[in-house]
């Protein structure tokens, strides 16, 4: 038993991790050669970072991928460091979409959807360079090849998500797994702690909290361990922000910990309140403890990014003046 729980664990998870990926990948290649432009110039405000944070997360399906490339673009003199504060804040919420589509139920349309997505992109293939169909114009072909490689990888995503979930009625006759569980919910900083180090270590909150909803809807975890883990998660990702500014100047670095400040503050300010947040979420879904966790995470994250901005602004003025005079960055206009 112990050797197919691992096996479908691992198999799950991997599925998950790689269709987030191409998903990131596919989505990044028809948009995000126009991201750095994007973020430069719509990101004057705190709000209008947020806003944009929020939307290019959401559509590149990965906060990662925004903050990596804000670094990118502080550490080469492109975006002053005043711009970045409302960019952080709006990737925490735009990352919730992927998790929010997860506990829509999706999961038994999985291969279908993956069999659509194989289908068009063999349909461009095929009216493209093969032209044994009825040509397409060229400026369809892109956007339709890219979004059906998108496509693939959220069919993959929901196959991984009901292995997962598969998973559930296993773990249950483990007495191991029943009094890690017990002890998460006895003491939540467990959870916390546990979806930190995971998500530290697969570089996607998505995914963990993604796991974690799979195993609560089947009933393996409780929510009130998935919402410890949510917070957990929100610490977590920062680890992936933190090894891209290593390999670059001040400004790079600055982005990276003001991340961790404000994911780090955030789940600290929210962990005596776990039940209340819970009980918010379950407002939305309560019979659906998967949809919970998901809610949880939403909430949580607008909060806390509602909470911050009013200060932003404040917090933006004194970093552009500071970035202009100690790292050469060009003050935000």
């Amino acid at each position: 038993m112990i050797a197919n729980i691992v096996f479908a664990s691992t198999f799950g998870l991997a599925l998950l991790l790689f269709g987030m990926k191409l998903m990131e990948a596919a989505l990044r290649q028809w948009a995000g050669s126009r991201l750095p432009e994007v973020l430069g110039r719509t990101t004057s405000t705190p709000l209008k970072g947020f806003l944009t944070g929020t939307l290019s997360s959401a559509t590149l399906q990965s906060g990662t991928a925004v903050t990596v490339i804000t670094i990118g673009l502080v550490n080469a003199g492109l975006l002053p460091l005043g711009q970045t504060l409302g960019i952080i804040l709006g990737t925490n919420v735009g990352t919730c979409l992927t998790t929010e589509l997860m506990s829509l139920r999706l999961h038994d349309y999985g291969i279908p959807v993956l069999l659509v997505a194989l289908a068009a992109w063999g349909w461009t293939a095929l009216a493209g360079e093969m032209q044994l169909l009825p040509r397409l114009p060229k400026r369809w072909i892109g956007p339709m090849r890219f979004g059906a490689a998108a496509l693939a990888g959220f069919g993959l995503l929901l196959i991984g998500f009901a292995v997962l979930q598969s998973i559930g009625p296993q773990l249950l006759q483990s007495s191991s797994f029943l009094e890690l569980t017990s002890k998460a919910e006895a003491e939540p900083i467990w959870g916390v702690l546990g979806g930190a180090a995971l998500t530290a270590a697969v570089h996607s909150s998505a995914a963990v909290i993604g796991m974690s909803m799979g195993l609560a809807n089947s009933g393996a975890l409780s929510p009130e361990t998935g919402i410890a883990i949510v917070l957990g998660a929100n610490v977590g990702t920062c680890f992936t922000g933190l090894l891209a500014s290593l390999g670059g100047g001040k400004g790079g670095r600055f982005v990276a910990l003001a991340q961790i400040a404000l994911n780090v503050s955030g789940a600290a300010l929210f962990y005596p309140f776990m039940s209340q947040l819970l009980a918010a979420a379950s407002a939305f879904a309560p019979d659906d403890p998967a949809a919970q966790i998901a809610h949880g995470q939403t909430i949580f994250n607008i909060a806390c990014s509602l909470l911050v901005l009013p200060f932003a602004q404040l917090m933006y003025r004194r970093g552009s003046s500071g970035a202009g005079k100690s790292s050469g960055l060009p003050p935000a206009a």
